[in-house]
Formats: structure tokens, sequence, C-alpha cells
């Protein structure tokens, strides 16, 4: 008899199987939520307040803007345009909490 799987388990993404390029794209999405988180425009899990790190941000976004230039020859054009939309609203977001 199997046990049954919880929903975070039958989510999870095996790390090891994915190739450098799709690796890259979670790197993304994972630094994309803790830019957005210390841009203080989402509250961190576990905090009951907004912080604001700007210079964490930046350096997340800095990040991205990297990974996105190195894996844009290996995705579609729909994950291209995708990801620089999302790396636009993070730039534009971060220009006016800097303010």
């Amino acid at each position: 008899m199997t046990e049954p799987k919880d929903k975070a388990t039958e989510n999870a993404i095996n790390l090891a199987s994915l190739d450098t390029y799709s690796l890259l794209t979670v790197f993304i999405g994972i630094l994309s939520v803790q830019a957005w988180q210390d841009m203080g425009l989402r509250i961190i899990p576990g905090k009951d307040k907004i912080e604001k790190h700007l210079d964490r941000a930046k350096t997340a976004i800095d990040c991205i803007s990297y990974f996105i230039d190195k894996v844009e020859a290996h995705v579609s054009d729909e994950e291209k345009t995708r990801l620089r939309s999302l790396l636009a609203d993070l730039q534009l977001n971060f220009v006016n909490q800097s303010k």
C-alpha cells in the first residue's frame, strides 16, 4: 500500500532533472519573489510587517537581468516576453520605491 502524497510533494520539482536553462528560469522566479519582498511590496512570510531592503532588491534584480540574458536564446518567444516583462515590472517598481 502506498502512502498518500501531500500537495507539496506532488508539485515539487526535481531540480536534479532540470537542464541549466530550466534551472536559471526557476532561479529567476525565486529571485523575483525575493525582490518584491525586499522592495517592501510583499510581506515576508512569517513577518507581520513590511520591510524594505532596497540594496538586496537591486542585487536580486541585477541577477535576474543577467540570468534572462543567458536563457533568452533557449526559451520560447512567449517565455522570453514573459521574462522581459517581469524584469521591466521589477525595475519600474524599484525606481518607484527608491524615491
